[in-house]
């Protein structure tokens, strides 16, 4: 595959895997906003969901290139799957709460006292609330991408958007 093969390849698995993780941010921020709205906060951070929606879908896809070990290569799927889902997720905590610390380091005079005292921050629930829904959006993420390996390139879009074989040819008979 030629230089711009592999460049185009690289842009359109960015752009779905963004798509991916944009709709479970949009649930994310569409929970924050009506919880919030409870309360008569004004709740608005689009533009920073969009940014960490595209760094998400960026580290996860040079992620899926680092090979995994031979030992879970001979596990069934369910491991890779779990262990790949708890080292994203934990990396996701460990980023949302150094996060937290940079925004904290004012008020305990140092990053590192901010980062010794984040986790009895009164906000440090929504860092966790975060990580459990990015979690969950990344076990759905490495679930699919077993179902691809299992079905080929092109076999979940059809296991998902074709018509099944018994009405695809029944659709063919009253079209003609």
């Amino acid at each position: 595959m030629s230089l711009k093969g592999k460049l185009v390849h690289e842009l359109k698995m960015l752009g779905l895997i963004t798509l991916y993780f944009a709709a479970w941010v949009g649930m994310i921020l569409l929970l924050k906003k009506l919880l919030l709205a409870q309360y008569g906060i004004h709740f608005s951070g689009l533009a920073l969901a969009l940014i960490g929606t595209v760094l998400l879908a960026k580290v996860v896809l040079l992620m899926e290139h680092i090979p995994v070990g031979a030992w879970i290569r001979n596990q069934p799927a369910v491991v890779p799957v779990i262990l790949r889902t708890f080292i994203y997720a934990l990396g996701v905590l460990l980023a949302l709460t150094i996060e937290k610390a940079f925004e904290e380091r004012h008020q305990y005079g140092s990053f590192a006292r901010a980062l010794t005292q984040v986790c009895q921050h009164p906000e440090y629930p929504r860092v966790l609330f975060n990580t459990i829904c990015v979690g969950l959006a990344l076990l759905g993420f490495n679930i699919l991408s077993v179902l691809r390996q299992h079905f080929g390139k092109k076999g979940l879009s059809r296991l998902f958007f074709a018509r099944p074989e018994g009405q695809q040819e029944e659709a063919a008979r009253t079209e003609a």
